[in-house]
């Protein structure tokens, strides 16, 4: 999945911004409209599992705060994403012991099948909840990003604070890991 794309008849994010610094709030609305869904699963992938709504609320509240200063240089669905990742960690520090989840929902799983085919999706999605779990935090937060929201591995880079070649490497590896696991 790239960046949300707006419809021939909606603004992009750089003109929404735009209106938004005029006084529309109607902007901010469509911003946020348009980049709360990948957010929480983001949210969630990163294991924030309780929160998830709180934690992307959050994210519009800092970036609507800070978005004078907002220059550019990233598109915007990559600044949000960096911005709900270090809410994530900031969460994470202050709940001592807490463990990062990598969920795996009820629709992941194929939708036409008998109770078999559930008890082997069910048992699928444990072992690759499991597996998922042995990654290192910053692989588990690559693979998110690169499966789940299906960022480029310079939008990867931007978010985690790495370079796109590390990002490739982190993804690879936690492929790697996840296979191993899995076999």
């Amino acid at each position: 999945m790239t960046e949300p794309k707006p419809t021939a008849d909606e603004p992009d994010d750089d003109a929404l911004i735009a209106r938004w610094r005029s006084g529309d709030e109607r902007a901010a609305t469509l911003l946020v409209e348009r980049h709360a869904t990948p957010l929480a699963r983001f949210v969630a992938g990163l294991g924030e599992r309780r929160e998830v709504e709180e934690v992307v609320q959050d994210t519009f509240v800092r970036a609507f705060a800070s978005l004078d200063g907002f220059r550019g240089e990233s598109a915007l669905r990559t600044w949000l994403f960096t911005i709900a990742r270090n809410l994530v960690r900031d969460r994470a520090r202050s709940r001592k012991g807490s463990r990062d989840v990598v969920s795996i929902e009820d629709w992941h799983a194929a939708t036409e099948h008998d109770a078999l085919d559930a008890a082997v999706a069910d048992e699928t999605n444990a072992r690759m909840r499991t597996a998922v779990r042995t990654l290192t935090p910053m692989q588990r937060e690559v693979f998110t990003l690169r499966v789940t929201e299906g960022m480029s591995y310079k939008e990867i880079a931007a978010v985690v604070s790495t370079t796109e070649g590390a990002a490739r490497v982190h993804y690879h590896n936690a492929l790697r890991a996840i296979k191993e696991f899995l076999e």
